[in-house]
């Protein structure tokens, strides 16, 4: 799992720095409260709506992770989706949800992908979630945890590659992320990551063939 270090020290948020640049280009003068309000929302992050427990992926259950664990957004408005991340809990699926939920982790990836196949989204392709150890990666893709343990080759079921490769292959037909090895990584390719997930069990070759063959795919 991932830790949240990389956004302990946070830029001036995206929107205050647009509506700093706007102050500037009306000369300093400062904006109206009504003005102010039609600028905030028009800018990323406001403008799509949001439904209570929808999913991005036909299939999953919504089971809302901690909102301290991922940062609101409007990708790929804001930010562009170019990766999928794979991870490996290092424990159950009940640990990993239950961790994902507490506000003290630091960390949650957008879905976890249980040993039989079953798909939990906790937090929404629009946001960005604290999965990789790397702001930039965070902000550029989305993570998808597998029960199990990286020692643990019999963690990887058919299920979980079947159910895990048609989630990728829904996300790289929606946002137009070549499949491949350069844009679906594990963790430990992440620059500056300290983990090893998936480790040396996770077939890659295999991986990237289901993908192939579930796509392309919208939603």
């Amino acid at each position: 799992m991932g830790a949240k270090k990389q956004e302990a020290n946070r830029r001036p948020g995206r929107r205050a720095l647009l509506i700093g640049a706007a102050a500037v280009v009306v000369g300093g003068a400062a904006l109206e409260r009504s003005g102010l309000s039609r600028l905030w929302w028009r800018l990323p992050g406001a403008q799509k709506p949001r439904v209570e427990g929808a999913v991005d992926f036909g299939g999953a259950r919504w089971v809302a992770a901690s909102p301290a664990n991922y940062r609101g957004a409007d990708r790929p408005d804001d930010y562009r989706i170019d990766r999928v991340v794979i991870h490996v809990t290092q424990g159950s699926f009940a640990s990993a949800v239950k961790v994902f939920q507490d506000p003290g982790h630091g960390a949650a990836t957008h879905y976890i992908v249980r040993k039989d196949g079953h798909v939990t989204q906790m937090i929404r392709e629009l946001d960005v979630a604290f999965h990789a150890g790397n702001r930039g990666y965070n902000e550029r893709s989305v993570g998808i945890e597998h029960e199990g343990f990286v020692d643990d080759a019999s963690s990887f079921t058919d299920a979980m590659y079947a159910a895990s490769a048609r989630l990728t292959a829904r996300i790289c037909a929606r946002y137009g992320i070549p499949v491949d090895r350069e844009h679906i990584i594990g963790h430990v390719e992440v620059p500056g990551a300290d983990h090893t997930d998936p480790g040396r069990h996770w077939d890659w070759d295999r991986y990237i063939r289901l993908v192939r063959a579930a796509g392309p795919t919208r939603t």
